[in-house]
């Protein structure tokens, strides 16, 4: 396999999005029940619940590699709304005109990821790229897990221009992660 034979899938709206959750679950599943995430069936059932308010979201995007058939990974976000609780997250205090929202300010990716067999090919890049082609955003932020099994995940991230802003923590019982933005 080479990323040559590698095609990538943009899906945009909430009924694309919607309609092509079963084409990527699997790959979902298989990505994220490795340390450091671990996850289960409960994290998964979590993860399509969230995905489905997700995709009704102003500016859902969809971007999903398959190799064949095989969905091998994916990526998705959508724009941050006016009174999006995203910043008030970060436990670091940041300046008011940086935490301002707009509903067309900031992008934020919710989910990217890339199947095993096909890490350090650009799969990642090039989901990455296609999910933010032609947004007329100012930013785009994402969070990612502090632990050393996400530090390649941290390393991409860095290299595309990333800059961390802070440590979140979303929910009471979720980890703590570091948040990310690109300045575009």
């Amino acid at each position: 396999m080479t990323s040559a034979d590698i095609r990538y899938e943009h899906h945009e709206g909430p009924r694309a999005a919607l309609d092509h959750l079963d084409d990527f679950l699997a790959a979902y599943e298989e990505v994220y029940a490795e340390p450091p995430y671990s996850e289960g069936p409960s994290d998964v059932a979590q993860f399509i619940e969230h995905y489905r308010i997700h995709v009704e979201r102003a500016g859902m995007r969809l971007v999903i590699a398959r190799d064949g058939d095989e969905a091998i990974g994916f990526t998705y976000g959508f724009l941050l709304p006016a009174d999006s609780s995203w910043w008030t997250n970060v436990q670091q205090p940041l300046p008011e005109d940086f935490t301002r929202e707009d509903g067309a300010r900031t992008y934020v990716i919710l989910e990217l990821a890339v199947r095993k067999p096909w890490r350090r090919r650009g799969v990642a890049a090039r989901l990455h790229t296609l999910l933010l082609d032609g947004l007329p955003v100012e930013r785009v932020t994402l969070t990612v897990r502090p632990e050393d099994g996400a530090a390649p995940a941290r390393a991409a991230y860095t290299s595309w221009g990333y800059e961390r802003v802070g440590v979140s923590h979303p929910w009471d019982d979720a980890p703590f992660y570091e948040a990310m933005v690109l300045d575009l």
